[in-house]
């Protein structure tokens, strides 16, 4: 059971880590905002689309914010998240997660794990902390280590979109989704935490959307497709809030999946905050791909 549970959680932490920064910033496609502009200059702010378009240029020169949101994935997992994240040069920065129910805090819990971890970020991948229970069942390496070329190898179509996001990422994914989509709408003017601001919404599709935003080939963007419909993934309400500054103060996105509903709801601040970090020693790290033929040796060892 140790061996199995060991695996499902390290691929779980995978997709969870990996989905906190993509919720909390998002793929860029700056070609599809200039299309959006319809190639002029001077735009007067007198639509949604004008807006919007002042909103994703001062969010995305912003360069980092402090993170906190909730994420929830119909029955696999709920979960929590604070940190702060730059994104100038690609993403870096930390963010604390803690499993708050599904079956991933169930596994959590297995492992002998509280439910909360660190992640990290960098430009070429990121690095979770599952603490001393994990470094338990692996020699005392308490960190999985993700590479994005790795997570791309082993994730097929979904891995190679989840590599090409992370790695061209801003914060105003919502932003970009919502001009991509075409459907927008200014719903009114609302206060989000004591701040005032602009709420706007729009439907996406998810698919559609995720083809304009990457750099796929035909076969993957195919392949990614039928992965997104096997999950009952199809489309996406998407809202913001936005600030007087055009800044992104709080985004919401909700979706069906097969297992449930897929909630995310992100909240901005203190942009232009420092961001340091650090990676995690060596010695108490692991690659995930490594744990991955560990853990099958094992398993084969075993049978």
């Amino acid at each position: 059971m140790r061996t199995s549970t060991v695996r499902r959680v390290g691929a779980a932490v995978a997709v969870a880590a990996a989905l906190t920064s993509v919720a909390a910033c998002g793929g860029s496609d700056d070609d599809g905002a200039a299309k959006a502009k319809g190639g002029g200059s001077g735009v007067v702010k007198v639509d949604p689309i004008a807006a919007l378009l002042d909103v994703q240029k001062k969010t995305g020169a912003a360069n980092s914010a402090k993170i906190e949101g909730t994420t929830v994935m119909g029955s696999t997992m709920s979960m929590k998240q604070t940190g702060v994240l730059e994104w100038s040069d690609g993403v870096t920065g930390s963010m604390e997660i803690t499993y708050t129910g599904g079956s991933m805090a169930d596994s959590m819990k297995q492992l002998g794990s509280n439910g909360t971890m660190q992640a990290r970020y960098f430009k070429d991948g990121y690095a979770a902390d599952m603490g001393p229970a994990m470094a338990k069942q692996t020699g005392g390496k308490r960190w999985i280590s993700y590479s994005y070329d790795d997570l791309a190898e082993l994730g097929g179509a979904s891995g190679a979109a989840m590599k090409d996001q992370m790695q061209n990422t801003t914060p105003d994914q919502g932003v970009k989704s919502l001009l991509a989509s075409g459907d927008v709408k200014k719903v009114g003017q609302e206060e989000v935490r004591g701040v005032a601001t602009t709420h706007y919404s729009g439907t996406v599709d998810v698919a559609e959307l995720t083809a304009k935003n990457s750099k796929l080939d035909a076969d993957q963007l195919t392949a990614l497709k039928k992965q997104l419909t096997d999950a009952g993934i199809s489309t996406e309400k998407v809202d913001i809030w936005v600030d007087e500054n055009d800044l992104l103060v709080k985004k919401s996105e909700r979706g069906q999946m097969k297992t449930g509903e897929l909630n995310s709801t992100v909240f901005y601040s203190d942009y232009g905050t420092k961001v340091s970090v650090e990676r995690p020693p060596a010695g108490e790290t692991i690659g995930f791909k490594e744990l991955l033929e560990q853990q099958q040796g094992a398993a084969g060892g075993a049978s």
